[in-house]
């Protein structure tokens, strides 16, 4: 995997040397409100890039940090998981985002170049998206890419607050992509 970068973002496979700039992006409470993960303590961001090095070495998944060219900071994280090169498909989740950046163009210009690189360099017959059921917020904007809703997958987590979680699924597939890939140039970027 290499880093993807246009005018607007940079992402940059997650290293060691990202700990304090994912620190200091991380600490609004409302960015945990929908995930499994909270990296409000310097302890927990640090485990949560070793986990992300393990994985990668495991070839499962693989991290990106996020950087808005603008600023040349780390505003979030966004990550390949469940990566099956017999398959060949894989999942684009675990995506979150300083709030600062929420409805900003930033995250369509992540979901674009991490399309673009897994049906244009990987070859992928598909990709996946799930969210929360009850993150409308994601929904919208998965939905606004093109990425075909497949469905829920009832009871499917159990989030850290002990809440059970409904996980919407999502998809777009190399026959897809010509289109998801218009729309984008034509509506979405920049």
């Amino acid at each position: 995997m290499q880093k993807l970068e246009n005018n607007v973002v940079q992402l940059i496979p997650m290293e060691l040397e990202h700990v304090e700039g994912i620190y200091e992006a991380a600490q609004d409470k409302r960015i945990w409100e929908h995930m499994s993960v909270d990296l409000n303590e310097k302890s927990c961001v640090l485990q949560y890039v070793q986990d992300a090095l393990q994985k990668r070495e495991q070839g499962t998944d693989f991290a990106y940090v996020i950087i808005n060219k603008k600023t040349e900071n780390i505003i979030g994280a966004t990550w390949f998981l469940d990566i099956s090169k017999q398959h060949k498909r894989l999942e684009i989740g675990s995506t979150w985002m300083n709030p600062i950046h929420w409805r900003s163009n930033i995250n369509t210009n992540c979901k674009y170049l991490l399309l673009k690189y897994c049906f244009e360099e990987l070859s992928l017959n598909r990709v996946q998206i799930k969210t929360g059921h009850e993150n409308l917020r994601s929904q919208k904007a998965i939905e606004r890419i093109g990425a075909v809703k497949e469905g829920i997958l009832r009871n499917h987590m159990i989030r850290k607050e002990g809440i059970l979680r409904h996980t919407v699924l999502y998809s777009v597939i190399k026959e897809d992509w010509g289109k998801v890939k218009k729309s984008f140039e034509e509506h979405l970027l920049y």
